[in-house]
């Protein structure tokens, strides 16, 4: 019996001590990642309840198809979309998060990336500063804010 627990205890030993040295480093996978040029973007000032919209730029640096299968959101003052066709090895998809700029003050929101890469999930931030719409009267207009001349 001891002779049995010994092996079973020896065997044990091996299979966890192999199971920790497989290489859990998503640097060195194989498979789908996910590089972004920015993981935050600042919007900056923008006016109260006009919304603003930043695209975020995905890149499969892996070596197999990437699939965004969901980006997940914390309130439901955005608004998220994203490329839904695989993304080759070397090519670019994009995530998209529209902000709807109601509230007032600062703001820093995370969208989080879900797919089959190696990194994931990737979570991303949007930040800026909603303030009255007279307050940026003669201010250059901002590219992601929707509609501005309303």
């Amino acid at each position: 019996m001891k002779k049995v627990l010994t092996l079973l205890a020896i065997f044990s030993l091996f299979a966890t001590s192999n199971i920790f040295a497989q290489n859990t480093d998503p640097e060195a996978a194989d498979g789908p990642k996910m590089e972004v040029s920015e993981t935050t973007y600042n919007f900056g000032k923008i006016p109260q309840g006009i919304p603003a919209k930043h695209k975020f730029e995905i890149t499969n640096i892996g070596n197999e198809p990437l699939i965004i299968q969901n980006v997940q959101k914390v309130c439901g003052c955005t608004v998220t979309s994203w490329t839904k066709d695989p993304i080759m090895p070397g090519e670019k998809g994009y995530v998209t998060a529209q902000y709807n700029a109601a509230r007032m003050g600062n703001f820093k929101k995370p969208i989080t990336v879900v797919s089959n890469a190696v990194n994931s999930p990737m979570r991303l931030y949007f930040q800026g500063e909603v303030v009255k719409k007279e307050e940026l009267e003669g201010a250059p207009k901002n590219e992601n804010v929707i509609n501005q001349d309303k």
